[in-house]
């Protein structure tokens, strides 16, 4: 395949080689969200910085001033405003290989740590009440199989509402994820406790392997905000005031830590494509891992069998 060229040109504009930058994108099949995604956050840059002019004017002093701008102008945490910050960086670092503008490194604000929030044992209890299926309607029961199959698989939500009947295969105990956030394709286990639910509930749901899993009454699928309002229903009908699907993805992450479960299994489960991300979990669920921590410390079981007996003096 022949690459794409373009000759340097100190004197392009600075939307024109943005233009460049995601025509790259595209040809490189990113996905049309992260496509959307690095036209948003350079909007918001362009609202500062006037994109007509020469690229090669963009400087170290234009993007502290640039963030100095995000502060002021926008109410977002450092997380957020590292998340337009990002954005920049690879196109500013595109622009830089190119040749249109002078290298500086780029870095991002440092931002606090916070404990991702998750689910409670009580909160679970009461979300993965099984209905009765005698009385109970079949959305009702959809939402409580919705719910099982978050905790069970740590899944993004973008994940989920792409999910086929096809997808889910019983035999090998095994899902296939078309729909990722980082454009590849997965296989993750199916737990047997997932796998007896979903059974159950496509022989209700019925359906072809080319339908999706989660669907409205119509069997048509279901939009992100869709499946938000959902659950958020459903939280609330079961007196759970927590409603964010991806804190599903962050208790799946700290139980399975907690359960001793190794990280690189986990990242591969949860489609990190580093164990960087995987590390900030174990930090950010320190404290939990207190939790029973003699019963499997080895000093403390060494000492419990060594009970009863008394150093000897030489």
């Amino acid at each position: 395949m022949q690459k794409i060229r373009f000759e340097r040109d100190l004197d392009i504009t600075t939307q024109e080689a943005f233009d460049r930058f995601i025509r790259i994108k595209r040809v490189k099949n990113l996905s049309p969200d992260t496509i959307s995604h690095y036209e948003n956050h350079f909007r918001y840059f362009s609202e500062f910085f006037d994109v007509d002019r020469p690229c090669c004017d963009i400087t170290e002093d234009t993007y502290y001033d640039y963030i100095e701008h995000l502060q002021n102008t926008r109410n977002a945490n450092s997380t957020t405003m590292n998340s337009y910050l990002c954005s920049l960086r690879c196109i500013l670092y595109y622009f830089m290989d190119k040749g249109y503008m002078d290298k500086f490194a780029i870095k991002l604000l440092k931002k606090e740590r916070k404990i991702k929030e998750t689910y409670t044992d009580d909160e679970l209890e009461r979300i993965l009440k099984k209905p009765d299926l005698k009385k109970c309607r079949f959305v009702e029961y959809r939402k409580w199989v919705m719910a099982n199959y978050f905790i069970a698989t740590g899944n993004r939500l973008r994940t989920a509402i792409n999910l086929q009947i096809g997808h889910l295969d019983f035999e090998n105990s095994l899902i296939f994820m078309g729909k990722t956030k980082n454009g590849r394709q997965q296989l993750i286990p199916m737990s047997k406790s997932l796998s007896k639910i979903l059974q159950e509930y496509l022989a209700y749901r019925k359906g072809e392997d080319s339908d999706f899993v989660f669907c409205d009454i119509r069997s048509r699928q279901l939009t992100r905000d869709g499946m938000s309002t959902i659950m958020q229903k459903f939280h609330n009908e079961r007196d759970v005031s927590k409603t964010s699907i991806h804190a599903y993805r962050h208790t799946f992450a700290k139980k399975w830590i907690l359960n001793g479960g190794d990280i690189f299994r986990l990242q591969k489960i949860l489609g990190h494509s580093s164990v960087e991300m995987v590390k900030n979990y174990v930090e950010m669920f320190s404290n939990d891992l207190q939790q029973d921590f003699e019963v499997f410390n080895p000093l403390d079981n060494l000492l419990k069998n060594k009970q009863g007996k008394h150093i000897k003096m030489s």
